[in-house]
């Protein structure tokens, strides 16, 4: 599969009476989205604002953030399965507005969302400070039953991205970056004294605000699934994720995913990089049994040398990553785990739920409970109270001048387990 980024780099947001790019700014018409969005008879009203870097503006409570882009070569505009037909991706051209972000706040069924601070302490720890973000306020109609406005809400953000990103469609690229990796057979002619590496990402699988999607399939009701690395760079995979805002991965960061990209980059140079393998975590024994083990089948039967594998949340999925990696080992497969911690505000609890010896190699993406002080925003879009019932936040958290004090656990990206963040590591 061959699939090349047309990266359009956006230097400013700005509203009008028009949506389009031109020599880096994007205009949207607020009227026009709103109008777009509200076709969707569940959506009772929209509101539209922009909020760029260095500006002291706070967005909370978020419930995704979504990179605008149109396809305009190959199958499958859009999100198929989801707002589209379904389509097969990974080839062709995509243009990316590369730089924007769309964001969407407001109310939704549950309490854990998540916060981006646009300047100060808070944007040091969230990569969608340095995005220009354009941010979508979603009030559903009432009396929706939860699963039902869960989902008006989540295809209002991907109906947005879609709307803004055709605004890319006749424009001319800045770069192209071209992905390619051809089949099995194909790969291992071309390298075959390179070490076969595979990536396992997990995907929250749980319930209401804690699933992914793969072609609008809920990772509920998958086993583990290999795809090519191509599909989810073109869309392929999306956040329904609301739980503990610094390690969701957003809906932005599987279509950016850094960790496919940093595989990519090494690609014919010092690994061949076999595939993704999307893995849902489980909330049975039972399940936790049979997804590990065909991750770790799918693994060995694939010829791998070495496994990467990233975790989305702590606590019970722990088990899982470590159980996978317990299983890979066995079989004679190197694995790396990528996960954060959860270490207490003093950074000295134990950090994972569970552990294995053959887990040797992990990187950790940072501790979750590490408390961050957030200074008064001149500007907050959302209800800034939210703070009170997200995990990291607490009743009391925001002093009377505006500041407020929260765990990174709050900050969307802070800890992102594909290392999509700002977590840097100093070596002594």
């Amino acid at each position: 599969m061959k699939l090349e980024h047309g990266h359009i780099w956006i230097k400013d947001i700005q509203l009008g009476n028009e949506t389009k790019v031109e020599k880096g700014v994007l205009t949207v018409d607020p009227d026009a989205l709103a109008a777009f969005l509200k076709e969707d008879s569940k959506i009772k009203n929209i509101k539209i604002d922009v909020a760029r870097p260095g500006e002291e503006v706070r967005i909370i409570p978020v419930k995704d953030v979504i990179e605008p882009r149109v396809k305009v070569q190959g199958s499958g505009n859009g999100f198929p399965g989801v707002t589209t037909k379904m389509a097969q991706l990974g080839e062709g051209r995509v243009n990316l507005l590369s730089g924007a972000a769309i964001v969407t706040i407001g109310d939704i069924v549950g309490f854990q969302e998540g916060v981006i601070d646009m300047w100060g302490e808070g944007a040091k720890w969230t990569p969608f400070s340095k995005t220009f973000n354009l941010v979508v306020d979603i009030e559903p109609v009432e009396g929706l039953d939860p699963h039902t406005h869960e989902r008006t809400v989540r295809h209002a953000g991907l109906r947005a991205a879609e709307f803004v990103g055709k605004a890319g469609e006749n424009v001319e690229p800045d770069e192209v970056k071209v992905y390619e990796i051809g089949t099995r057979k194909e790969e291992d002619a071309k390298y075959p004294n390179l070490p076969k590496v595979a990536y396992v990402e997990m995907l929250i699988s749980q319930g209401l605000l804690h699933d992914g999607y793969i072609y609008g399939v809920n990772s509920q009701q998958i086993l583990p699934t290999l795809i090519h690395p191509n599909e989810e760079l073109d869309n392929a995979v999306i956040s329904g994720n609301c739980v503990a805002a610094c390690d969701k991965i957003t809906t932005y960061q599987h279509q950016n995913n850094s960790t496919i990209l940093d595989l990519y980059e090494q690609h014919g140079k010092t690994i061949n990089f076999i595939g993704v393998i999307l893995t849902p975590e489980m909330t049975t024994l039972e399940g936790k049994f049979r997804t590990c083990d065909y991750t770790a089948k799918l693994c060995h039967n694939l010829g791998a040398d070495g496994v990467i594998i990233s975790e989305e949340g702590y606590g019970n999925p722990d088990s899982d990553l470590v159980m996978i990696c317990k299983r890979c080992e066995q079989k004679g497969i190197k694995t790396v785990l990528i996960t954060d911690e959860c270490s207490g505000w003093d950074g000295m609890s134990q950090p994972l739920t569970d552990m294995a010896e053959e887990a040797v190699a992990v990187i950790s993406t940072g501790n979750v409970s590490h408390v961050v002080e957030l200074p008064p925003a001149k500007k907050v879009l959302g209800n800034e109270k939210a703070i009170y019932t997200l995990a990291g936040g607490w009743e009391g958290c925001i002093a009377e001048d505006g500041s407020m004090k929260c765990e990174l656990n709050a900050v969307i990206g802070s800890t992102s387990e594909i290392g999509y963040h700002n977590c840097t590591v100093e070596l002594y």
